[in-house]
């Protein structure tokens, strides 16, 4: 039975206010979970499963697979679609709130999720700066939030900064919207984040650090001198010293930089106190 189907002699609906678009393509499920890369023994933290679809072809490689539906409606199909599967565990909760450590009971683990372009930065964030972090990220987006992850210094975002001070990611496959139901109005790509043991730039603080990105990126278009100052409350002539200090011409924007230099920023806004 399709997720239409299936879906309609339940009585739900899809909500479009938690993005719901169920992946169905076989071929494409196979090749998520091939990208996903997963070893023997593997702990599997799935994020929205939907109907289980990908739920059961994960179930078929990993050891354990941790489902985290918000959808109320949506776990009694789950458990049925799952009840054959000793390895499948079913948690109705929300992934921003969840206790993920306990989840996963400190055992390393890859992330394999389909996520909604509204809570995509909000999900990143929650699993990339709370510990445990994932081994691997392997996440099914809009392909705009795709390109925006592996973007490079010259088109960078703060979403693109904060990911890959944690992890490289790569667009590994794209996903035609017949892919899905309903058929979502833009096109989608699975991105892989492979995590770093250790983030990618050597940082005083990483609290201080992403609070310099963040004021930074407060207002875009505007020169770092001008944004940074609205940011971080202090007077531009102070914020034109320590970007010379970090060798960063002021009238540059948050875009064109890279990690390297957002770090050495961070270092000479430390050492100014």
């Amino acid at each position: 039975m399709n997720d239409r189907h299936l879906l309609e002699q339940h009585a739900i609906t899809p909500k479009k206010s938690l993005g719901q678009n169920f992946l169905h393509d076989p071929n494409a499920l196979e090749k998520i979970v091939e990208i996903a890369g997963l070893e023997p023994g593997a702990t599997v933290l799935e994020i929205g499963p939907g109907t289980g679809n990908l739920t059961r072809v994960l179930a078929g490689r990993a050891a354990r697979v941790i489902a985290v539906e918000l959808d109320t409606r949506l776990i009694p199909l789950l458990e049925a679609a799952t009840a054959d599967l000793p390895g499948v565990e079913i948690v109705h909760g929300d992934i921003l709130e969840v206790d993920i450590g306990a989840l996963v009971g400190g055992t390393p683990y890859t992330v394999v999720a389909n996520l909604p372009y509204y809570i995509t930065s909000a999900i990143l964030r929650r699993l990339l700066e709370t510990a445990p972090r994932p081994r691997r990220l392997v996440l099914t987006v809009q392909r705009e939030v795709a390109e925006r992850l592996v973007a490079a210094p010259g088109d960078m975002s703060l979403l693109a900064v904060s990911v890959q001070f944690y992890g490289q990611p790569q667009i590994a496959m794209r996903l035609n919207p017949a892919a899905f139901w309903p058929r979502p109005d833009v096109d989608s790509a699975v991105v892989r984040i492979d995590v770093f043991d250790a983030p990618r730039v050597a940082v005083p603080d990483e609290k201080l650090f992403f609070r310099v990105v963040r004021a930074g990126f407060g207002q875009k278009r505007k020169q770092l001198r001008n944004s940074l100052s609205a940011g971080l409350g202090i007077p531009k002539a102070q914020v034109g010293d320590l970007l010379a200090g970090a060798g960063i011409d002021p009238q540059r924007r948050a875009e064109t930089l890279g990690l390297e230099e957002w770090a050495a920023l961070a270092f000479a806004v430390a050492q100014a106190g």
